[in-house]
C-alpha cells in the first residue's frame, strides 16, 4: 500500500499541481458546531439526499424552496406524526419529488431522529460523540437504523452537514483496490473494516482530515 504522500503526488501528476488536488475540499466541523446543528437541520439533509438518489441534483435544487415549505420547514414532531392524509396530500404535491417510497422514508426518519435526539439530546450530539476512528460504523448505523440512507446516501448526509469522513466513490474505491485494501466494493464487514484501517493508517501518516484523505483518493484516479 502507497503511502499517502505517493498517493498525494499521483493526484498531482493527474491534475496537474498539489493546489489542484486540494482545492475546494471542505472543512468539517469540530464536534461542538456539529451538536449544535438542529435536528430539523439533519432531517433537511436527509430528506435532499433520498430525494436526489436516482435523479438530477439540479432538479431538486429547483424545487427545493417548496419542498421545504411542503414539509413545514421538516419540523420533527411534525414530520414524525405524518397521517395518511398528509402523506397522500404530499404524493400528490407539485412542490415535492412525488415518491411514496421516499415521502415515507422522510417520515421514518423524522421518528429515528426524535429517538435519538430524545436519548442523546440532540441528533448532532450523537454524530459528534461518535468515535473518529470508527466512521465505518457511524456509516453502517445510518443505514441499519435510518429510512433510505444506505450506500452513499448517508456518507453524503454526512459530509454535506460537515462530519469528517470519507466517502466510497468509484474512484476512492479504485484507488483502495489498486492499494490492495480491497478487491471490490466493500459490502462486507471484513472489507469495511479494512477500508478504515487504511485511512486511519493514512491520517496518522498526513495528519489530514479523512475528508481530504477521501478527495485526494478520488483524485488520483483517472
Amino acid at each position: 500500500m502507497r503511502s499517502y504522500d505517493e498517493i498525494l503526488a499521483l493526484a498531482a501528476e493527474r491534475k496537474g499541481s498539489f493546489g489542484a488536488v486540494l482545492e475546494d475540499i471542505p472543512v468539517p466541523l469540530g464536534p461542538e458546531a456539529l451538536a449544535a446543528i438542529p435536528d430539523d437541520r439533519w432531517l433537511s439533509m436527509m430528506a435532499r439526499c433520498i430525494f436526489q438518489a436516482g435523479i438530477s441534483w439540479k432538479v431538486v435544487e429547483a424545487k427545493w424552496p417548496g419542498i421545504e415549505e411542503a414539509f413545514h420547514s421538516f419540523d420533527i414532531g411534525r414530520v414524525s406524526m405524518m397521517d395518511d392524509g398528509w402523506f397522500d396530500a404530499l404524493v400528490a404535491d407539485a412542490r415535492v419529488i412525488r415518491s411514496g417510497a421516499k415521502i415515507a422514508a422522510i417520515r421514518d426518519n423524522a421518528a429515528f431522529i426524535r429517538r435519538v435526539a430524545a436519548e442523546h439530546g440532540s441528533f448532532g450530539r450523537r454524530v459528534a460523540d461518535w468515535p473518529a476512528s470508527d466512521f465505518a460504523g457511524l456509516v453502517a448505523w445510518l443505514g441499519r437504523e435510518g429510512s433510505r440512507l444506505g450506500g452513499s446516501t448517508g456518507p453524503y448526509v454526512l459530509r454535506f452537514m460537515g462530519r469528517d469522513g470519507y466517502i466510497l466513490s468509484e474512484d476512492v474505491v479504485k484507488r483502495l483496490v489498486a492499494e490492495g485494501v480491497i478487491d471490490g466494493p466493500p459490502t462486507s464487514a471484513r472489507a469495511r473494516a479494512a477500508v478504515q484501517a487504511a485511512f486511519d493508517h493514512w491520517q496518522a501518516q498526513s495528519g489530514q482530515t479523512l475528508t481530504t484523505i477521501s478527495r485526494v483518493l478520488a483524485r488520483s484516479i483517472g
